[in-house]
């Protein structure tokens, strides 16, 4: 996986961070004893993020031949504004548990670039038990992980990207609060069962040859074409591809022939070679797929327009629910980028997606009030029952007691922390403006596009990446 996100949090803490980790078990005990219902009624702070799975979706885990402490793995389809939870069977597969609509995310289609350009992040990250946020100020949160080691190498700016509650985005992905929470729940169930990090896997659309076809103008399309070599990975073997980072670009389930040479996002990428039986799988696909590609040009396609001049999406679902944040309706927030977040493609028009088939990705198909934005302090109350302490003990546990300010937290005064302002970087587009924005900015900075040296063993076909 991208290597500087696996593996648990040191337990080798300063004096000063564990005297810290002390002090917030503390005064996480003080305020679950003590009590609290939410400002204006609500459930514990505990609660939310301990609270158990519905029986419906413990039944539907049962139904698909799953349990639900085995692994999960997350993939993100802007376009189509869905979620996908995907979760092992018991045959060591994994298979598609649940479709969850969007609520809302901003930006364009397209990678994030730099901190305040709106866009919501896109490509591959592992998320740690340490990136989860149970007092989140948009109800639960997991912070994307973003910038993982492609961005950096890029030069992409950003920090506090998330999938959170709350119906509104500045860069995230927004859920509502019953689904973040369904999601939240799951994988810590995940984590209690050995789980070490779970991967998301962001695309711009389900990357399907007739919508590569659609966007073959835009000019993320060479970036596009390397996210769905992973996609293709992961449909055909349903197993998490690994990935690695070498000479700025992504690389899957590669194994280097040395096992002296790692992968360096900076470095050229060592040779390395691929498990055989998914090199051919990968390879039969992406024949099929580029010959429908073929079609879909030859048939003279409709182009999709390269910028909407939108801030984002909301799914279907939930127009007329949220008719307020919805992107076609408000006219006052109507994004204006300066010009394409990446250098025009110049690679062959044949390129590969995903056919629908037997190895084709399933398809299935709450606001929460400003008021929860305040202090998590402000409580009043009940007592925790030893169900409710022993969940929360448990919570702690995956979390590592002490968190990194990846979301924009509750504090005592209700403040919600920002990213750090970044320094433009001089060959990056100016950053994108929204009129009004949702919410503060919270999140940002996009995946990009440029693909260059190394040779993998497995030839790219329709996909160039020299």
């Amino acid at each position: 996986m991208v290597g500087d996100v696996y593996g648990l949090r040191s337990i080798a803490l300063s004096r000063a961070m564990l005297s810290r980790a002390r002090a917030a078990v503390m005064a996480a005990g003080c305020a679950l004893a003590l009590s609290g219902c939410l400002p204006g009624g609500g459930m514990l702070v505990g609660e939310k993020a301990t609270r158990p799975l519905s029986q419906e979706m413990i039944d539907l885990i049962d139904k698909k031949n799953m349990a639900k402490e085995t692994p999960i793995l997350v993939r993100i389809f802007k376009e189509e504004s869905e979620l996908e939870v995907w979760k092992q069977t018991k045959d060591g597969q994994y298979d598609l548990l649940k479709t969850y609509p969007i609520c809302r995310w901003s930006g364009e289609l397209g990678p994030k670039l730099k901190a305040g350009d709106r866009q919501a992040p896109e490509g591959f990250y592992m998320i740690t038990p340490g990136l989860m946020n149970p007092n989140s100020a948009y109800y639960l949160a997991f912070n994307m992980g973003f910038p993982n080691a492609f961005d950096r190498s890029l030069g992409r700016t950003g920090a506090n990207l998330m999938v959170h509650g709350d119906c509104s985005s500045s860069g995230c992905y927004a859920m509502t609060d019953d689904q973040i929470g369904e999601i939240f729940a799951l994988a810590r169930e995940s984590f209690e069962g050995g789980q070490r990090a779970f991967q998301v896997q962001a695309y711009p659309f389900h990357m399907t040859a007739e919508n590569m076809a659609k966007h073959r103008d835009n000019p993320n399309m060479a970036f596009w074409r390397m996210l769905k070599e992973g996609n293709d990975h992961f449909e055909v073997s349903r197993q998490e591809p690994r990935v690695e980072v070498c000479d700025k670009r992504y690389v899957f389930n590669a194994i280097p022939f040395d096992p002296s040479q790692g992968f360096s996002a900076e470095r050229s990428c060592p040779v390395y070679d691929q498990p055989l039986e998914v090199v051919q799988a990968v390879r039969a696909k992406r024949e099929a797929d580029n010959k429908e590609y073929a079609g879909f040009v030859a048939r003279g396609v409709k182009t999709a327009p390269v910028l909407t001049h939108r801030d984002g999406g909301m799914n279907p679902v939930f127009a007329s629910k949220f008719p307020e944040r919805n992107p076609l309706n408000d006219q006052r927030s109507v994004f204006m980028p300066s010009s394409p977040q990446t250098a025009p493609d110049t690679t062959p028009d044949v390129t590969s997606s995903a056919p629908k088939g037997p190895s084709a990705v399933a398809a299935s198909t709450t606001s929460a009030n400003d008021a929860r934005k305040t202090a998590s302090t402000d409580q009043k109350g009940t007592t925790a029952t030893p169900a409710q302490q022993s969940r929360l003990s448990k919570l702690g546990a995956w979390l590592g007691i002490s968190k990194k300010s990846d979301d924009r937290k509750q504090t005592n005064s209700g403040s919600q922390t920002k990213a750090e302002p970044v320094a433009q970087q001089p060959h990056e587009a100016p950053a994108a403006k929204a009129i009004p924005a949702p919410k503060p900015a919270q999140d940002e900075t996009p995946d990009g596009g440029s693909m260059k040296g190394g040779t993998p063993i497995l030839s790219a076909g329709g996909l160039s990446y020299r």
